[in-house]
């Protein structure tokens, strides 16, 4: 199973995860992710609000005029591949 794998290699520490959708949903309270400092858990209705759209694209502008600029984008995740 995919949830297991993905589980084993997060108790490891190779992993990093942020999640908002789970296998199974809603993760149960003794799930080991919940205890694991690698990985972010959200609600999946974490965009769901009327806020999100205008802050989106407000968001998507500023960087958008940054990059033409070539300033540096802001909130880059960058990892070791």
């Amino acid at each position: 199973m995919v949830t297991d794998a993905l589980t084993e290699e997060l108790r490891r520490g190779r992993l990093r995860a942020a999640v908002d959708v789970t296998d199974p949903e809603p993760l149960p309270a003794g799930h080991p992710w919940w205890g694991l400092p690698n990985v972010l858990i959200t609600p999946h209705v974490a965009a769901s609000s009327a806020a999100f759209q205008p802050r989106a694209l407000a968001f998507l502008r500023a960087q958008a005029e940054r990059f033409i600029s070539g300033e540096d984008l802001v909130n880059v995740v960058a990892g070791r591949y």
